[in-house]
């Protein structure tokens, strides 16, 4: 046999290898997440969705809004906003007890029967974030006028985060209406200011700290039941099990200033020019590990063959599923830290050289990346370019991941895949929530809202026409209830 015929052989064997191990490894694939199965859930009450709908209109004329320049903030709308949540729950205020920290974070503690049993924190922050000037007119509603129209909501934060809040202590009132007495301590935390980095949640947490608390899992804002989901093309229930770090650079380029009728060789701006593109060009690679690769992982058995053969045999087609995944900016955000140049600064005026230009970018870190890592391959881009690096802030670092085989996670997924009629995967959250500062607390923090909306719908969050349906407030109602019961007991 000669050496062609023998090498012909030897692939073939490969090819037949390779493709048994690909066979078997398909075969006996399991996601990465708990089975739920045997779960007993709460029941459903009745909610009263038009009154809730009604409730959430009111929350959205109080115009808790932070500015990045909180100066321009009202602390009056937030004094009026408390006073309208105890005028609205007192069944839920009498059974709960209520602390203000921090000028104006709300922590909230119904007390369990059971001092043994590790309470539950459920999350909800009450500011929102500004309208953009001159957007207003494009409003179908004036984002804070709370108008209820065509089966929604309307208004700024109907979503992001009052939606939460109120359908949270609609859930409370109802339940203390009826008389339940949690046998697990439940506490509601409530920060004021996460849209600016959240000093609410870091007192509540440090508060909690003091007292010894270490919870079951903590619940707060952030993924949701996309209708939509591109892997499935169907309903997907998401719970994001980690966030990533944040954290803003500023790069500044000094420069001696002067008449921009004689520049020199090299300015200020073109310094900085070149030191932004440097580091922009110089992505963090993409990597199909944590929780953004569970996510494909839980959600192979419900795609095609194709994705579930991919799925199962990472070691093979990693590098074909981080092409597919970054096929978008959001499904390449799961992959990787980010690198956003959003501000810029130079000269106040059009014919003087700047004495230092200056830029910020702004970076979302992923789970296994540090700001460490940031600072050092920023450092590395710009090279010799004579840029100072510094934060603008000090960075907040990604959150750990959290379990996808707990008992807090089996009791969410198995209400979210109850509530949904979906599947239920874990996920990467790309944003930042308040609950990013709860790790002292909780070993398992997680992030979902029981909203269904499209790929779409959620353009609305922080945009024009933020609204929820009346039919998603009735889902939140309903989910929170449940979760109350069926973890507090």
């Amino acid at each position: 046999m000669g050496w062609k015929s023998k090498t012909a052989l030897t692939a073939l064997g490969l090819v037949v290898v390779v493709g048994g191990v690909v066979a078997i490894r398909t075969a006996t694939f399991k996601s990465p997440t708990a089975d739920t199965s045997g779960v007993k859930l709460a029941p459903a009450r009745t909610v009263d969705a038009n009154r809730a709908a009604e409730h959430l209109a009111q929350a959205v004329r109080f115009q808790t809004v932070s500015h990045q320049d909180q100066a321009d903030d009202q602390p009056a709308e937030w004094d009026k906003l408390h006073a309208w949540l105890q005028a609205t729950y007192p069944a839920a205020h009498k059974a709960m007890t209520r602390e203000v920290i921090a000028g104006h974070a709300l922590v909230y503690t119904w007390k369990g029967t059971d001092p043994s049993l590790a309470p539950v924190v459920l999350m909800a922050h009450q500011d929102v974030v500004p309208v953009t000037p001159g957007t207003e007119r494009d409003w179908k509603h004036p984002p804070f006028d709370g108008v209820i129209a065509d089966g929604a909501v309307w208004g700024r934060g109907s979503i992001d985060d009052k939606g939460s809040l109120v359908t949270l202590f609609e859930a409370a009132e109802g339940l203390a209406q009826a008389g339940f007495a949690p046998r697990r301590t439940i506490i509601i935390v409530s920060g004021h200011d996460e849209e600016v980095r959240g000093v609410g949640a870091r007192a509540a947490a440090a508060l909690l700290k003091s007292r010894g608390v270490k919870a079951q899992f903590v619940l707060d804002e952030g993924m949701v039941v996309v209708s939509d989901h591109p892997v499935t093309k169907s309903p997907v229930a998401l719970i994001a099990t980690a966030e990533k770090g944040y954290a803003t650079l500023t790069v500044t380029a000094p420069d001696v200033g002067g008449h921009s009728s004689a520049p020199p060789p090299r300015t200020g701006v073109t310094t900085l020019a070149k030191a932004v593109l440097a580091i922009a060009d110089n992505p963090f690679p993409m990597k199909f590990e944590g929780p953004g690769a569970d996510m494909l992982k839980s959600l192979a058995p419900h795609s095609s063959p194709v994705v579930k053969v991919a799925a199962a045999n990472t070691w093979l087609f990693s590098p074909l599923l981080v092409s597919q995944t970054a096929k978008t900016p959001a499904g390449a955000a799961m992959l990787h830290t980010t690198i956003a140049p959003t501000m810029l600064k130079g000269s106040p005026k059009e014919n003087v050289l700047p004495q230092d230009a200056e830029a910020w970018i702004n970076y979302r870190i992923a789970p296994g990346d540090t700001s460490a890592d940031v600072m050092a391959r920023a450092k590395r881009a710009v090279g010799d370019l004579p840029v100072k690096l510094a934060w603008v802030k000090a960075p907040d670092e990604p959150s750990k991941v959290a379990s996808t085989t707990s008992e807090g996670w089996k009791t969410l997924a198995a209400l979210a895949g109850d509530e949904s009629k979906a599947p239920v995967a874990p996920a990467l959250m790309t944003a930042a929530s308040d609950s990013r500062y709860m790790g002292p607390i909780a070993d398992d923090v997680y992030k979902f809202q029981p909203l269904v909306l499209s790929v779409d719908d959620t353009k609305v969050i922080h945009g024009t026409n933020e609204h929820v349906s009346i039919a998603n407030v009735e889902r939140m109602v309903r989910f929170y209830q449940r979760l109350m019961e069926t973890a507090g007991r």
